[in-house]
């Protein structure tokens, strides 16, 4: 790879340095209607917290004819306030509009689970242009394919640490087969232990696997500067065994995403499928862009010296390196 596309991809990077500001901004937030007899639902409402730990402006409004049942009783944990009442309309929810007050000013979506006394849930996002949504009878899968693949694509694509990992990942195997079979590996390895997590047949806390994941990437980016000074390691000569290895971690923090908001029960194989989806169109998104951006600069005549490369090789070590800081400190 010739060092002017280097360049292009240092560019990059400064959208993924940006990305951690407005992080407190794009996690979703969930709210759960449990019905607990023909007219009475249990409310759920779970905000993220802002980057200055103060709660994001949005709030659940109901319909006039539906009345609360006492005042909501408010708790904080996991960089979110969560809230817990009970409502009450003749008949139930059906055919009842909702409008989430004050979503249009932000960039977060609404995942809504609604959970009725038959079992059926329904599972249905929320956007930011379109605030109000109407409760209806029937359940719909394609919501739920819908609403869990947009998940997968905006999850990836909004992780500035598993875009630093494809992006090391990209930099070190330099396109060819090679990068062809070390992306499959990462994909299968991910796609292994998200399920496994998800479903409940393995269990690891989330803050250890969020630090190591954040460490794999200071780790590739070292074999990275490694290679370039002569001396290959294991990571540059079977580079697909360590995208293995380490997507079995990314596939654990998928996991921990995707447990926030929750499986639809009637649906889950249906969830769980289009988000794996999702996260691959993402993430293959992002390489076909690198690769486009690096194969157009190697045009584009510019004047650095021969260490030009190694700019992106910093900035994905010290993002990384800041990250497993703060994350071991968050213990």
């Amino acid at each position: 790879m010739k060092q002017r596309g280097w360049l292009i991809v240092a560019t990059l990077l400064v959208g993924a340095l940006l990305a951690p500001l407005q992080a407190h901004e794009v996690r979703p937030a969930y709210l759960q209607l449990q019905q607990v007899d023909p007219d009475t639902y249990n409310v759920l409402w779970k905000v993220p917290a802002r980057g200055d730990g103060q709660r994001l402006a949005v709030d659940v409004g109901f319909a006039p004819e539906v009345v609360a049942i006492g005042r909501p009783q408010t708790t904080f944990a996991g960089n979110a306030f969560m809230q817990r009442w009970q409502v009450r309309r003749p008949g139930g929810l059906d055919g009842s509009a909702i409008r989430i007050e004050g979503l249009p000013s932000t960039q977060t979506d609404v995942l809504v689970r609604l959970e009725r006394l038959d079992g059926v849930t329904k599972t249905f996002r929320v956007a930011p242009s379109s605030p109000v949504f109407v409760v209806t009878a029937e359940p719909d899968r394609m919501d739920v394919a819908r609403t869990y693949l947009t998940m997968g694509v905006e999850h990836i694509l909004r992780g500035v640490d598993h875009l630093l990992f494809v992006l090391a990942l990209v930099i070190l195997v330099n396109g060819g087969k090679r990068l062809f079979w070390t992306i499959t590996a990462f994909t299968a390895a991910h796609s292994i232990t998200l399920a496994a997590a998800t479903l409940g047949w393995i269990r690891v806390p989330t803050a250890p696997v969020e630090a190591s994941i954040a460490l794999s990437i200071v780790f590739v980016a070292a074999e990275i500067m490694q290679a370039r000074a002569g001396r290959p390691g294991l990571t540059y000569r079977w580079p697909w065994i360590v995208a293995f290895a380490f997507g079995l971690l990314h596939g654990l923090g998928f996991a921990s995403a995707l447990r926030e908001v929750g499986l639809p029960g009637d649906a889950i194989p249906i969830a769980l499928l289009f988000f794996n989806i999702g996260v691959e169109i993402g993430q293959l998104s992002f390489i076909a862009v690198v690769l486009a951006l690096i194969a157009g600069a190697r045009r584009v005549r510019l004047p650095f010296g021969e260490r030009a490369w190694q700019l992106p090789v910093y900035g994905i070590g010290s993002i990384a390196a800041y990250l497993t800081i703060t994350r071991v400190a968050g213990f």
